[in-house]
């Protein structure tokens, strides 16, 4: 049911009243007269325009005790009580006959609910959000590990395997020893271990000062000044290209003079080929 307000309905019934005297065709009273045919239409009986309170209602007669798609039972029924409060004062309102064709009574239920808050604005209850779905945060996925057990556990595992392999080896191979020593015969010169044979094959090439002193000392330098030249973070290998060269250069370097003084040197450490003179060791 509409509520025309009064300032309209003059307004309509001045502007009829000009057209019907422009045209000749109607009159003042008329063009009232159909003012309040329209009004009258307008305020038809309530039991025309709403349906019945039950009709309305539907299932709002049973009382809601469960949750709902995630709403609170208690608004549920706050909700079925409101619409059936207004359903009710619908039904009920008394809508008099027009009196006059500038005038409209209507009279509404006392206790119907307006439906409006504070300055006309209208309010309504979407869902209820959980506050945990809001509040939750996840931790960023970062690429480290614990040394303990993930690095500790690989280590442990190498170490023994290569314990294992020096105690089968040292098992299986009998160690070249020599007779006793000597005091009346030095042997010269002796090999020294397999991880000081590079820094001895050097010492057959260069000076002392330069293969002892020179060249391991440049060494140590550039390892020393290596993390402040190579300042990449990263550690995947496709982006430590120079770092790994290196590093392979020095290992294929080194390799090669531990080979040349294991495999090529003889007695009095000269040049020979292990195919031709066999493989010489002197511990």
């Amino acid at each position: 049911m509409v509520e025309v307000p009064e300032h309209l309905l003059k307004r309509s019934a001045e502007r009829r009243a000009q057209l019907a005297g422009t045209s000749g065709e109607a009159a003042p009273d008329q063009a009232a007269e159909e003012t309040t045919r329209e009004t009258t239409a307008v305020d038809a009986p309530a039991e025309a325009a709403a349906p019945a309170p039950a009709a309305v209602a539907g299932d709002d007669s049973q009382e809601i005790t469960e949750d709902r798609d995630g709403v609170p039972a208690h608004l549920l029924e706050r909700a079925r009580k409101r619409r059936v409060a207004a359903a009710g004062g619908a039904a009920g309102a008394v809508v008099p006959a027009a009196a006059a064709a500038s005038t409209t009574v209507k009279t509404a239920a006392p206790n119907a609910p307006s439906g409006t808050g504070p300055d006309g604005h209208t309010q309504r209850l979407l869902t209820v959000v959980k506050s945990g779905s809001i509040q939750q945060t996840r931790a960023e996925a970062v690429d480290k590990v614990h040394t303990w057990p993930h690095l500790l556990v690989i280590e442990l595992a190498a170490a023994l395997a290569a314990l294992a392999m020096m105690l089968i080896f040292s098992t299986l191979v009998r160690a070249p020893l020599l007779g006793l020593a000597d005091v009346n015969q030095t042997p010269n010169p002796s090999k020294a271990p397999w991880y000081f044979l590079g820094l001895q094959e050097m010492l057959t090439m260069f000076h002392p000062m330069v293969a002892g002193v020179t060249i391991p000392g440049m060494g140590i330098f550039l390892l020393i000044i290596s993390p402040y030249v190579d300042k990449n973070p990263s550690n995947k290998p496709d982006d430590r290209k120079w770092a790994i060269s290196m590093f392979t250069l020095f290992l294929v370097f080194w390799t090669i003079l531990v080979i040349i003084g294991s495999f090529f040197r003889g007695a009095g450490f000269n040049f020979v080929f292990p195919w031709k003179n066999g493989i010489f060791f002197e511990l």
